[in-house]
């Protein structure tokens, strides 16, 4: 923790130098909440199984000024989804790489640069930027905001509908042990559509690769937002999110977070559900063996009445991997009518891996629905048996009962191309021979 404050007391001209002053201004105030919480606490009720000041004690270097965004995308990677005809975009070590934008986005949109939405639009990103994770975000979050350097804004008016999906690509790389801090603000004013899918990459495998990510979502009255995050990185890699969504009346969330392939990750996904009818839905699915470990947290706020949530999280574990899912649901005594579903599912399939659940739900009103459940289990030795009396040989067997126990998760997307994609991808794991998205098409 000292050394970042040391850090960010020395290089805070560095710091500035290439960012919007509006990206500035709020780096103080939370400089005062680093110094004052530091991170999280290990072993606190909602970092259980994580570390975070120990997996960043490392001395790691930033990319200030631009500095490592000279890497060209399109040279170095390339991902696509077949058929999700989408607007696509990169962020490079944290910073949004500048090319043509589309034109044919709908008037008034903007899906582009953090730094240049803030110069552009210097109202409205001072009304939504940072409001919510300044308020309930931790320390993890004060630490990003100190040294954020970019990041992606899409920003919706009112009623306008984007037809076509936006696909940002993070990649992370270089030669040396890195930190990027990149940030996301979503803004879905009232009645406006929009979807969205977030692929998270690395290009070295030698060196660690740490990213810290803010999201801040709103959701205005009746709007409707998808979000997607795929990641695909490397056993190198440490990623730690922190996602903030505010929903407004009859808004509609879905939120998936999937790994296929990483190294450490920490998801944090706070949802307040602040008018009458809005509606969440939150998946996640991690597929991790040899020692990765991913670990989601989650707490759903309903405040008022009439709200809906469903979350669904399911892990197949295997070698020596790590898996921990954490749920709260908060239930408010005003929140009446509200309908509140909670469910983790585990499958492990060795005796080495290890999965720690801790579905929670907290009702203080009286005229609800709600529930919560968890199962950790093996796969099903008679429906192994059944399909090798068939003539299906072993191995195939087996990957047919993990692919079918994904299912539910994959069918909750609503983009075509990508289900379609991650179907594939999802199979090509289970054989063992998905590396990265990186020259898969």
């Amino acid at each position: 923790m000292q050394q970042y404050i040391s850090f960010f007391t020395s290089q805070r001209q560095k710091i500035d130098e290439s960012c919007a002053p509006l990206v500035n201004a709020f780096r103080e105030k939370a400089f005062e909440t680093f110094q004052r919480t530091g991170f999280p606490a290990y072993k606190s009720e909602d970092y259980q199984h994580t570390d975070i000041a120990g997996l960043l004690k490392a001395d790691f270097g930033f990319y200030l000024n631009r500095s490592g965004a000279e890497i060209n995308p399109h040279k170095v990677f390339y991902c696509n989804v077949p058929n999700l005809h989408s607007y696509k975009h990169f962020v490079v070590n944290g910073h949004f790489y500048e090319e043509k934008i589309a034109t044919d986005l709908p008037q008034g949109v903007f899906s582009g640069g953090l730094n240049t939405f803030a110069k552009q639009y210097p109202q409205i990103f001072s009304r939504y930027y940072n409001q919510q994770a300044g308020e309930k975000g931790d320390g993890l979050a004060a630490f990003n905001t100190m040294f954020v350097q970019d990041g992606y804004v899409l920003y919706v008016p009112e009623n306008v509908v984007i037809e076509k999906a936006i696909q940002l690509t993070n990649i992370s790389g270089g030669t040396i042990d890195s930190l990027v801090n990149r940030r996301i603000l979503i803004i879905l004013e009232p009645g406006a559509q929009a979807k969205l899918l977030v692929c998270d990459h690395t290009t070295d495998e030698h060196s660690t690769l740490a990213a810290t990510q803010v999201v801040e979502i709103y959701a205005g009255e009746k709007a409707s937002f998808d979000f997607y995050e795929l990641e695909e990185s490397s056993l190198n890699t440490i990623r730690l999110t922190a996602n903030f969504v505010q929903q407004a009346a009859s808004s509609s969330v879905i939120a998936h977070t999937i790994t296929l392939s990483n190294g450490i990750t920490r998801n944090n996904y706070r949802v307040d559900l602040n008018g009458q009818q809005a509606e969440t839905h939150l998946y996640g699915m991690a597929i991790v063996d040899v020692q990765q470990k991913i670990d989601n947290f989650t707490l759903l706020n309903h405040r008022v009445p009439d709200g809906h949530s469903k979350e669904l999280f399911k892990y197949v574990l295997d070698d020596e991997a790590i898996g921990t899912f954490s749920g709260r649901i908060i239930v408010e005594k005003d929140a009446q009518k509200t309908e509140a579903y909670q469910n983790n599912r585990n499958l492990l399939g060795s005796s080495d891996c290890r999965m720690f659940s801790k579905p929670q739900l907290e009702i203080y009103a009286d005229d609800v629905k709600c529930s919560h459940g968890m199962s950790t289990g093996q796969l099903d030795e008679a429906a192994l048996f059944y399909m090798r009396s068939r003539g299906i040989p072993m191995e195939e067997a087996v990957l047919l009962l993990k692919f079918a126990f994904t299912i539910d998760v994959i069918q909750g997307i609503r983009l075509e191309g990508l289900r379609d994609r991650l179907k594939l991808l999802i199979e090509k794991r289970f054989r063992g021979d998905l590396i990265k998205c990186q020259g898969c098409i």
